[in-house]
């Protein structure tokens, strides 16, 4: 066997190895957190947690539109680039308030 492969091997076998060390810490480290908390009373709102999901997991929904393009009927939720319809706008002066969905 090569040296190069048994040093991937040994590489492999220590990723393993501090896996399970993380994994046996872990434990260790969620129960004296846990015991801190309830002796002085932290809740998870105190720490920041909100009990809903996280941006990364929560699904995003359609945004209503907020504009309105009375000519085409094109709209626009307000958010990312402003599209041009409402740009070529502005720059006549109209105001952007002109075109709010009421």
């Amino acid at each position: 066997m090569s040296k190069y492969k048994e040093l991937l091997d040994q590489i492999e076998n220590l990723k393993a190895q501090a896996e399970e060390e993380r994994q046996r810490e872990l434990a260790t480290v969620v129960a004296d957190i846990k015991e801190k908390m309830a002796k002085y009373g932290i809740t998870p709102a105190d720490l920041g947690f909100s009990g809903k999901a996280s941006s990364k997991s929560a699904s995003k929904g359609v945004v209503a539109p907020k504009y309105r393009d009375p000519a085409t009927g094109k709209t626009w939720t307000g958010r990312g680039r402003a599209p041009r319809w409402i740009k070529e706008a502005e720059d006549r002066g109209v105001s952007r308030d002109t075109f709010l969905i009421r």
